[in-house]
């Protein structure tokens, strides 16, 4: 059993994590804890997948138990509450080719999430944190194109001490520019799933762009493919996220 907790620097609504961020660390947690059982899915092609299921909001500053349950995968559990599940998995997603850095960067000026924010402070994609504490991906639509984009140079305090960006913020980012190619508005939709591989970790001040596309929906799912490339257009990172909008969004707590 491991412990862990999400300090309030990254949350996604004020009260709850960032669900990407907190999926990174259940990931990173989730293979060390299980070795092998975690990070085989069965195929070479898909080893360190990791699917991480949210089942209520991951709460901040508070002390959370990752538990392994049967074949291979684990609990994150507060108390007797069951946080969130996770496992090894499949990833298949077909990725599009990336706009430039230049076409990322005026894409992001159209930015719904300037207009109007339901969680303007969070870590990923709020407008309100400042540079080198969130960060700061903006996704905006792409002229001509079904998906959103945004640039993203990492700032140093997400280094994890080899000048590569630590995996649990390669996870954030790939985060909520899903949640911008879905809807344009601050519609309330929650982060159910996160099925994510990281392929290699960029670097501490690189540039570079972070695309996300809708995959489909129904009812009130939806899901969405996010990729980040780096500063030579090479794909580092991928994720599959599953949207939920809660039956009554005015009142229901967000997790992305």
């Amino acid at each position: 059993m491991k412990s862990f907790t999400i300090a309030r620097r990254f949350c996604g609504p004020p009260d709850s994590s960032n669900g990407g961020y907190f999926a990174g660390n259940v990931a990173g947690l989730a293979t060390q804890a299980c070795g092998n059982d975690a990070a085989d899915a069965s195929s070479p092609s898909h080893a360190n997948v990791i699917c991480v299921r949210l089942l209520t909001p991951p709460p901040l500053a508070t002390e959370l138990e990752l538990v392994e349950i049967a074949d291979g995968r684990v609990e994150v559990r507060h108390g007797s509450a069951v946080i969130a599940e996770a496992g090894a998995a499949r990833l298949d997603l077909d990725v599009p080719e990336p706009p430039t850095y230049l076409e990322s960067v005026e894409a992001s000026r159209g930015y719904a999430g300037f207009a109007s924010h339901r969680f303007p402070t969070c870590f990923v994609c709020g407008p309100r944190r400042q540079r080198g504490d969130g960060l700061r991906i903006f996704a905006g639509g792409v002229p001509g194109r079904e998906l959103v984009a945004a640039p993203w140079v990492p700032d140093a305090s997400l280094d994890r001490g080899d000048g590569k960006v630590r995996p649990e913020f390669m996870a954030a980012a790939l985060d909520c520019p899903g949640y911008f190619s879905i809807v344009s508005d601050d519609r309330m939709l929650l982060l159910g799933q996160l099925t994510l591989h990281v392929d290699r970790l960029v670097h501490v001040g690189e540039s570079c762009r972070i695309v996300g596309w809708r995959l489909g929906g129904s009812g009130r799912k939806f899901e969405a493919g996010t990729a980040i490339f780096d500063g030579d257009g090479e794909l580092c990172g991928r994720a599959r996220a599953v949207w939920i909008e809660p039956r009554t969004a005015a009142t229901a707590p967000s997790v992305g």
